[in-house]
């Protein structure tokens, strides 16, 4: 079953990521499934940590970026957006070099909050596993708080 709120190309989805934290990182979509969405990370000078390792920070960051972008693909974006609540993540395995994979599915998709789960793999190694918690926030409610 789809969970979108309409269909959206990768090409699309990577325009959001111009000029942010995703492409400083060289983050990119890479595949949009019918309930998940993946995307790719380099290893490199920008990502790693001074033991030349993959920076936990960065992966934290490719996770978030996924299951951000994933939930706000699932909402009306006129009326709604969401944002980060809580996000963990337990670090399984180091790489030093190459490309990650994250791959972002949905565990809860409510009417105020969202759940997603997001595994970050180096080939078929595990390198990270990563829990996160969205707000769904309605846009006119938000404008008449502020």
């Amino acid at each position: 079953m789809e969970i979108w709120f309409r269909e959206y190309s990768v090409e699309e989805t990577n325009r959001r990521g111009e000029n942010t934290m995703l492409s400083h990182l060289g983050i990119r979509i890479t595949e949009i499934g019918p309930d998940f969405i993946e995307g790719q990370m380099p290893v490199d000078a920008r990502t790693r940590q001074p033991l030349g390792l993959l920076h936990g920070g960065a992966s934290v960051a490719l996770a978030e970026s996924l299951a951000s972008t994933a939930g706000n693909l699932t909402i009306d974006p006129d009326t709604f957006y969401c944002v980060g609540l809580e996000i963990n993540a337990n670090h399984i395995s180091s790489c030093k070099d190459g490309m990650v994979t994250g791959v972002a599915k949905p565990l809860h998709l409510g009417r105020t909050t969202q759940v997603w789960e997001t595994t970050i793999r180096q080939g078929d190694r595990l390198v990270c596993v990563s829990r996160m918690t969205l707000a769904i926030i309605h846009k006119e409610k938000q404008a008449r708080a502020d």
